[in-house]
């Protein structure tokens, strides 16, 4: 028995005549079924290819022996936890934790604030020298991390600042603030110049104009510069390895290094270790996402 779809009909006034009705228009603009299954395709293909280094970390991160990534078949057979304890409990990771967070923490708010003055000044005030300065900003990322090392180790050893946290935070605010002062300053240019007037009008001076008013507005715009500010401190290891000399300063991304050596690697330990690190940023970016996409999309809504 076969059945068939009759297209629905409508009757003609004064006729009496069915006439089919016509079919719905697509919009411009709008795929038709088969383009939509292909662009869904690719979505879903394009996103199990940037989450498959993530899994594959995780599944090897389960297996027993250091060797395992050569057999990841094995690992399905004994899959176990104990990367994790051997990680948490045997290692010196909670010391590591602590100095990572330390030194992101206080490199996300002095960057952040840094950023914050410098892009509102360039974008309210017109002082001289506010384009030579924000191309100078500019122009200090174009330099490797390959060249920087030598002379600011040099500095660092002079000013009795190597192999201490706070010559860490100085290099890793000269690394987030030329982007984020760079990213805010064209925030602030999307706020209106007449917050900042009906702030004079009510008495406020320069500073709590910024502070008060520009800031809360902001928020956006500083979730992103205090996101990116953080992984950058979070990750880095060149400068980090370098300038750090004591095992007991180690961040988390020198910590995993300790793993590798001339003549063994741990893979198993350190992938473990991958994992774990990668949850606190993980957790960071769950909290702050709303704001994230709300501060990279704004400079384009806003007039």
């Amino acid at each position: 028995m076969s059945t068939t779809t009759e297209r629905p009909t409508i009757t003609v006034p004064g006729s009496g005549i069915p006439k089919a009705r016509p079919a719905k228009a697509r919009r411009r603009g709008e795929l038709s079924p088969l383009g939509k299954a292909l662009s869904h395709g690719a979505l879903i293909l394009a996103s199990l290819i940037a989450l498959f280094p993530v899994l594959w970390i995780v599944f090897i991160s389960l297996g027993p022996d250091k060797t395992d990534y050569l057999h990841p078949g094995a690992i399905l057979d004994k899959m176990t936890t104990s990367n994790y304890s051997t990680v948490l409990f045997d290692t010196d990771f909670f010391t590591w934790f602590g100095n990572a967070a330390l030194v992101s923490g206080v490199t996300t708010v002095v960057g952040v604030l840094i950023a914050a003055t410098t892009g509102y000044a360039v974008s309210r005030m017109r002082f001289p020298g506010h384009r030579p300065l924000m191309w100078s900003l500019l122009v200090t990322q174009m330099f490797p991390i390959a060249v920087l090392i030598v002379p600011m180790y040099t500095i660092l050893s002079t000013l009795g600042l190597l192999d201490s946290y706070l010559g860490l935070i100085l290099v890793y605010s000269t690394t987030t603030v030329p982007y984020c002062a760079w990213l805010l300053k064209g925030y602030f240019d999307t706020i209106p110049v007449e917050i900042d007037e009906a702030g004079r009008v009510d008495g406020l001076n320069p500073f709590g104009t910024f502070w008060r008013l520009v800031l809360p507005l902001a928020r956006p715009g500083l979730a992103v510069a205090a996101f990116y500010s953080f992984l950058t401190a979070w990750a880095e290891v060149a400068f980090a390895s370098t300038f750090m000399l004591s095992s007991d300063k180690y961040t988390l991304a020198v910590g995993l290094q300790t793993f590798v050596s001339e003549h063994d690697a741990q893979w198993n330990l350190m992938a473990a270790t991958a994992v774990l690190i990668a949850i606190p940023s993980s957790l960071l970016f769950y909290l702050v996402q709303r704001h994230l996409v709300t501060g990279l999309t704004a400079g384009a809504s806003k007039s």
